[in-house]
């Protein structure tokens, strides 16, 4: 079989002929065939020069002729222009070409419209083809760095989901968010479609399907507690303000980090509630760290734990709940297939360790917020994303970070972490878990300082007063769950640089005279 490839310009009436040519022969014989290619006349030399440099030939006009060795394979084999391929045919085939100058000019235009009218058709069908428009803010932050990879390697979304990302900071950043683009671009990930850098304000969160709020950077001291809460709200009622009038109406939102992690959700619930039902906070990154505490401690593999469900304030005062935890390929008298698992709190009969050392190095973790880098925030984020695209593995619990409806005796109206599952896009509470029921004595502990600090944050209270932990209540297995804090570990948990005004609040000096309802 003889498979020709014609190349030309667009408007070249040599390109016009040849190919008029070559569809009667095709149409007239069985084993001759071509393949067509134009290009625009503005970018036809350079396409030139590439083909034949990559191929080693020579040749410099419109069109350029080659017959493809498809019994053989190989670069292919250089026929020439319009002259060589109108002497093949009357020589192989006995076949020439009558048409008249004029309607070679005539036929050349043709051509051209039709290849631009070609192009425009396959730009319009890219943009039926959208991507998922990926917002993160905080863009110069370390978990930013960690996340990109994660995001644009597919596994969260999808092979088959392309996605353009945009870094939102401050004008500041804006240097180190160039550098970070051009890195983005080197990964050439398949399912990236672009990646670009916003740093105006009234720009942000255009059309965005996922943002992910990320701890915002800081410049300014504040002393007190209650000014470092405070600091929270200008941020979170322009997020809220610019998410409501720029963002897709089913954005999704997910708020990641270390500090006020609940309190920035409520106030973004607050301020944007039109997309409330789609606000989360990630909870995974303390599961995280609980697994690895006992993983250490029976010598196994993290990832061989599930079901750590954490209670309450993710950054802050919580509940870990190793009640349902069970352990997979755990190597004892007892084996089993990969499916076979056993009840974690059976396996560590130690529990002075689990009421003292775990709890105590767990609180510590909390408090500093020490190993909770950017890595760890990376894939909590990004895991959750998964999950809530793909639905999380089945049987599995999943702590999350979600507005309180009076599930479990929690008060309606705080984001708590909780257990749930994810299926169909969306989370399930797993209001028929067995066996889990929390004291009222630990409620009140772990939603006091949740109600406290939204109502500081907002200018209800004026000063924070920690709830006074006193141990002595608690049942023995409610108490070696409990990772709690009194007032100074309250205060020590926030990092030093989070007792600072958010760096990203110069965005306010653009907003002002915009009017953002509280």
């Amino acid at each position: 079989m003889a498979k020709f490839v014609i190349a030309g310009r667009a408007d070249c009436p040599y390109y016009a002929k040849t190919e008029l040519l070559a569809d009667y022969l095709q149409k007239n014989l069985p084993d001759f065939r071509i393949h067509k290619i134009t290009q625009r006349p503005e970018v036809w030399e350079d396409w030139l020069k590439d083909v034949c440099e990559k191929n080693k030939w020579s040749h410099k006009n419109s069109p350029i002729i080659w017959r493809e060795l498809l019994d053989r394979g190989g670069k292919g084999l250089l026929l020439g222009g319009y002259n060589e391929f109108l002497e093949h045919a009357q020589l192989y085939y006995d076949v020439t070409s009558s048409m008249t100058t004029e309607l070679m000019m005539v036929i050349a235009q043709e051509n051209l419209g039709a290849h631009i009218e070609k192009e425009q058709e396959e730009e319009a069908l890219k943009t039926c083809i959208n991507p998922l428009q990926v917002w993160i803010t905080s863009a110069s932050a370390p978990a930013c760095y960690n996340l990109i990879p994660i995001l644009t390697s597919g596994e969260v979304f999808g092979m088959h989901t392309e996605i353009s990302i945009t870094l939102f900071d401050n004008k500041q950043a804006e240097e180190y968010l160039k550098s970070l683009v051009m890195e983005t671009q080197d990964l050439a990930s398949p399912v990236l479609r672009s990646v670009s850098i916003c740093t105006k304000v009234e720009e942000a969160f255009c059309q965005a399907h996922v943002i992910v709020v990320l701890d915002e950077s800081t410049d300014k001291e504040v002393f007190t507690l209650e000014d470092c809460l405070r600091s929270r709200v200008p941020l979170c009622r322009l997020y809220g303000y610019l998410i409501e009038k720029n963002a897709h109406e089913s954005v999704r939102v997910i708020v990641g980090g270390k500090t006020f992690v609940n309190l920035k959700t409520v106030l973004l619930m607050r301020y944007a509630p039109r997309i409330a039902h789609n606000i989360i906070a990630v909870a995974l990154g303390v599961e995280g760290e609980a697994k690895a505490i006992l993983a250490r401690k029976l010598k196994i593999a993290p990832s061989y734990i599930k079901d750590v469900i954490i209670w309450g304030n993710i950054s802050g005062n919580n509940y870990v709940d190793l009640r349902k935890t069970r352990v997979y390929r755990y190597e004892s008298a007892i084996w089993g297939p990969l499916h076979y698992s056993r009840p974690l709190l059976n396996l560590i009969f130690d529990s002075e360790w689990v009421k003292r050392e775990f709890v105590a190095t767990l609180k510590n973790l909390t408090a500093t917020g020490r190993q909770f880098g950017g890595i760890l925030a990376a894939h909590s984020i990004a895991t959750t994303l998964k999950y809530w695209y793909h639905g999380s593995p089945p049987g599995e619990i999943v702590s999350l970070g979600i507005l309180s409806e009076g599930q479990f005796g929690i008060p309606k109206g705080i984001v708590f972490s909780m257990p749930v599952k994810f299926e169909n896009g969306t989370w399930v509470v797993l209001t028929d878990l067995k066996d889990i029921e929390i004291s009222e004595q630990i409620m009140t502990r772990m939603t006091s300082d949740l109600i406290q600090e939204k109502l500081v944050a907002l200018g209800d209270k004026i000063h924070f007063q920690p709830y006074q932990s006193e141990h002595k209540d608690l049942a023995p297995d409610e108490e070696k769950n409990l990772v709690m804090s009194d007032a100074a570990d309250f205060l020590n948990r926030i990092p030093q640089t989070t007792f600072e005004k958010p760096q990203s609040l110069e965005f306010l000096n653009g907003f002002e005279g915009k009017t953002v309802e509280s």
